[in-house]
């Protein structure tokens, strides 16, 4: 039976995730999503314009999510940290809450911890006469890790926990601030209270992102990982593509999970978040 090493299971977690982000996001382009209008509207791009426009961008994301998988260059998801953040900051510059911008952490935190993965080898300073071999490098395969070394590992965890955390965090405050859509969600399964509901679950993930950033527990992980998840479904419409969107969130703290799964021969469990280091 194959067994894959902690490195390995990153790397298939995040870059199954880096894929689930870009083929979500693009199937709402194809099928354009109203919403995205005020996003366009940032920039001054007109609702008939907007429109043109969304299938172009939703394409070029199921392209990209689709050359990730078959074959995952560097520059892939270095365009995804870029192109997630924008994205998700196009949501409070549009007047929606803050909280929509680091509720999609692991939109582009996702990619982030996945480059940190594959460290390009021999990145300082190039040979005299190899001009541009560095850029190259961004457009070569990522190839899966066999091991890790400590010191790699230790920044991919760090990455992922202040991912996990601000996911967590975001989406326990649109909680906190009973977001219509969150109280809609909590509706359409039966809940008789939501705004009640929506607290509760406000005041959970609060803790759970707390958690997460300062002593992140495994078995605690898996909780979480299930619960976000589960959580996504709730959508009372795009039920599927919110979901398959949402791979960053899942796939960051899955990966984080298989990161304090690794062997004793490395580094000791993470402790308690060292800001200062």
């Amino acid at each position: 039976m194959l067994r894959l090493t902690p490195g390995q299971k990153i790397h298939y977690t995040l870059r199954l995730s880096v894929a689930m982000c870009f083929i979500g996001h693009g199937a709402f382009g194809i099928i354009t999503k109203p919403i995205w209008c005020n996003y366009f509207a940032v920039f001054g791009i007109s609702q008939d314009l907007a429109y043109r426009l969304m299938p172009l961008v939703g394409s070029v994301d199921i392209l990209l999510g689709i050359a990730m998988l078959v074959y995952p260059m560097r520059a892939i998801p270095a365009w995804l940290v870029i192109w997630g953040l924008v994205t998700a900051s196009l949501r409070p510059l549009s007047g929606e809450p803050f909280a929509e911008l680091i509720e999609r952490a692991g939109n582009f935190g996702a990619p982030l911890a996945l480059l940190l993965l594959a460290a390009i080898p021999g990145n300082g300073p190039l040979r005299e006469g190899a001009p541009g071999k560095k850029n190259r490098r961004w457009f070569s395969r990522i190839e899966v890790p066999a091991q890790i070394n400590a010191a790699t590992l230790a920044r991919v965890v760090l990455c992922l926990r202040i991912v996990a955390f601000l996911l967590l965090l975001g989406h326990g405050w649109l909680n906190l601030i009973e977001k219509k859509g969150l109280l809609n969600q909590y509706a359409s399964i039966g809940v008789s209270n939501p705004a009640a509901a929506a607290q509760a679950v406000g005041i959970f993930e609060v803790i759970a992102a707390f958690a997460v950033l300062i002593r992140p527990f495994a078995p605690l992980l898996i909780i979480f990982f299930l619960w976000k998840m589960a959580s996504e479904l709730f959508y009372p419409h795009y039920e599927l593509f919110e979901w398959i969107e949402r791979g960053g969130s899942y796939g960051s703290l899955l990966a984080l999970w298989f990161a304090l799964q690794r062997p004793r021969e490395t580094e000791a469990s993470p402790g308690p978040l060292n800001l200062a280091t």
